[in-house]
């Protein structure tokens, strides 16, 4: 099933592709930034929208890698912070 899906995708001309993924990416990066002030994962939905639409654009690869990035630094503080806190 995913092979097939995956040849028929690339059978598609460039400017379709992109567009499919321009508008699901977006879509799901919509749905990160409303999960920022409602309930629910916001920030993994921002990386998993950025990482559909990395797939077909460099900026959204760029801003992948940033938000990657910043993600791992919280997490290291955190964990930081508790292993300070249980001392």
């Amino acid at each position: 099933m995913r092979d097939r899906f995956r040849r028929w995708f690339s059978a598609l001309p460039s400017s379709v592709r992109r567009l499919i993924v321009f508008l699901i990416g977006s879509t799901v990066l919509l749905a990160g930034v409303l999960m920022l002030v409602l309930p629910g994962p916001g920030i993994v939905v921002i990386i998993v929208g950025l990482a559909i639409l990395a797939t077909e654009f460099a900026w959204a690869n760029r801003l992948l890698t940033h938000a990657r990035d910043r993600a791992a630094r919280v997490a290291q503080k955190l964990r930081k912070r508790k292993n300070d806190a249980g001392s």
